[in-house]
């Protein structure tokens, strides 16, 4: 047989076994997972993955932090009558520098919605439960402006207490997401310092004037 014979046969039987209709696998799989992605469906059922042959559980790995999402706060919350974390939490600063212009606007609703029913739009603490009195709540909120503890109180001791809440103030963090948090925090802050920065002016003008 000559070599063009040759050629010509394994040519045919190339195309002959490219073009058949027999599946071809390639054996053994070592990692079968990877060779066959299963499809994650959104809405699907992913209780007993495991039992489906899946093993991936949805939960992220210990000790991991999702992409820009915040650090987690260092303290957890005291039992008891121990105030050992509150006071610790002093020290945690917030990971807001400042406010862009679309937070501030997001912080302050947020604010309105889930603090200005007791503390009041003003940040007073003079809110729509306790007005003045003759609300349905008890006794004043905490006057963000006014109080001279809870007008320098750290933002870290701040988060504590909204996270966990504080005497008769309920946790907030099923309602707030911890960035949520910080951002509400910080435009409390904010107003605090405009608030210290309005009642030093009249001072200054009457200083500058003798």
């Amino acid at each position: 047989m000559n070599k063009l014979s040759i050629i010509a046969v394994l040519s045919a039987a190339t195309v002959i076994v490219s073009c058949s209709d027999v599946k071809r696998t390639p054996g053994h799989i070592y990692m079968p997972d990877m060779a066959y992605s299963r499809a994650y469906e959104t809405y699907a059922d992913h209780s007993n993955l495991a039992e489906k042959g899946i093993n991936f559980d949805n939960r992220p790995v210990a000790g991991t932090i999702a992409r820009e999402e915040e650090m987690p706060f260092p303290y957890a919350k005291d039992q008891g009558t121990d105030t050992t974390n509150y006071v610790a939490s002093k020290q945690v600063k917030s990971p807001f520098d400042s406010l862009s212009t679309t937070d501030a606007k997001e912080a302050e609703r947020l604010y309105q919605i889930n603090c200005g029913i007791c503390h009041g739009t003003k940040l007073d603490g003079n809110g729509p439960l306790y007005k003045g009195g003759e609300g349905p709540y008890p006794a004043a909120p905490k006057n963000f402006i006014g109080d001279p503890v809870v007008s320098v109180m750290p933002e870290g001791q701040m988060f504590y207490s909204v996270s966990y809440g504080k005497n008769m103030m309920g946790s907030y963090a099923s309602q707030l997401t911890r960035k949520q948090r910080w951002m509400v925090i910080k435009y409390i802050k904010n107003k605090q310092l405009a608030a210290k920065a309005a009642a030093a002016a009249p001072a200054a003008d009457a200083t500058a004037k003798k």
